[in-house]
């Protein structure tokens, strides 16, 4: 699908090691609700309720989020669970299913690229995704670790970079900040 400027809909690929990718979807899909569009987030990776997820809730005529990981935190070590990798295969077939029914103008995988990562989605599958999107949607791509190949087949690529992080002097996710 080769996309022209005049086209209302792109690809954007948020990743990188800083803070700020989901963040900035999220924002987006918060800056489109002002101008009367619906966004639909698959969460995948994530199962546990985070601001965002009790923040859609409350303006679920514009934004609806569903979430395709485990309850637990999910670090993989080694080979994913079958239960994980039927999850990241449910998301994606909804996220396909929200973006093919007409009812929404942005469509995002929020955390695509690390399931990608841990293997629990294959390239091939967020390309043929991607192949599909409608021109009057915008699909937003987010995670550390995004493939060269789905660089290269977006719109628009943004590297959240890390300069310097509390984390990393032992501060935790907060409620309301970073979850």
């Amino acid at each position: 699908m080769i996309r022209t400027a005049g086209d209302r809909g792109y690809i954007h690929v948020y990743t990188g090691n800083g803070k700020g990718k989901t963040t900035a979807a999220l924002g987006l899909a918060f800056r489109a609700m002002g101008s009367g569009k619906r966004s639909y987030i698959a969460q995948f990776m994530k199962g546990q309720e985070y601001g965002e997820v009790r923040a859609a809730a409350m303006v679920s005529s514009y934004i609806t989020i569903e979430q395709f990981g485990e309850k637990e935190l999910c670090h993989i070590c080694g080979t994913p669970s079958d239960e994980s990798i039927k999850l990241a295969q449910h998301g994606l077939n909804a996220a396909r299913n929200a973006m093919l029914s007409g009812d929404f103008d942005i469509i995002i995988l929020d955390e695509i690229n690390v399931a990608h990562y841990y293997n629990l989605i294959t390239t091939q599958d967020i390309l043929d995704f991607m192949s599909r999107t409608p021109c009057a949607v915008d699909l937003i791509l987010t995670g550390r670790y995004a493939a060269d190949e789905v660089i290269q087949a977006a719109d628009l690529v943004s590297d959240m970079v890390e300069i310097k992080h509390y984390f990393n002097k032992g501060i935790l996710a907060r409620d309301g900040i970073e979850r």
